[in-house]
């Protein structure tokens, strides 16, 4: 077993594992930006409550990942600045993000980020950075289901032509 028979934190980190993991949270930084970019924007209280959500939960990852990539010497990528909040009524209504589109966009990125979780899962070799990105992945998952139940709630959800069977006439 040589070098990956002791503690998972003092194993070497794999090419794939650092590429995919330096890119995972200059994503997660990039999002905080545009969360709280659609912040200013948003309308609905529910779905400001979610972007709150989102923005808590990405610096809460990036900051494991972060210190996950400097301990083991990898640099950090550049990452966009934190955004001001402003009023959204002083954004011109035709330049408004609306309300829909950001819970469409909420969507995307929970299932983007379930996917890009099962692959770090997936490549690692060390233990502990395949349990970190299970823990993501259950994060993203439990926040997908709300996003899923809020767009429901809210009339936002555009789904595909529905496939009507026989059992259901």
């Amino acid at each position: 077993m040589g070098m990956f028979s002791g503690n998972p934190k003092e194993e070497p980190m794999h090419y794939g594992e650092v590429f995919s993991i330096w890119t995972y949270f200059l994503g997660e930084k990039s999002m905080i930006a545009m969360y709280e970019t659609l912040l200013n924007h948003a309308g609905d209280d529910d779905l400001k409550k979610l972007l709150q959500e989102a923005v808590h939960g990405a610096k809460m990852e990036s900051q494991q990942v972060e210190e996950l990539l400097k301990t083991n010497g990898i640099g950090l990528p550049p990452v966009p600045p934190e955004r001001p909040m402003a009023n959204n009524e002083k954004i011109p209504v035709g330049a408004r993000v609306m309300d829909a589109e950001i819970g469409a966009l909420l969507s995307a990125n929970a299932s983007k980020g379930l996917i890009t979780c099962s692959t770090i899962m997936g490549q690692s070799i060390r233990e502990d950075i395949a349990t970190m990105f299970g823990q993501f992945h259950m994060n993203k998952a439990q926040f997908g289901a709300k996003v899923l139940r809020l767009n429901k709630d809210k009339g936002w959800l555009v789904h595909p032509p529905l496939h009507d069977t026989p059992q259901h006439k």
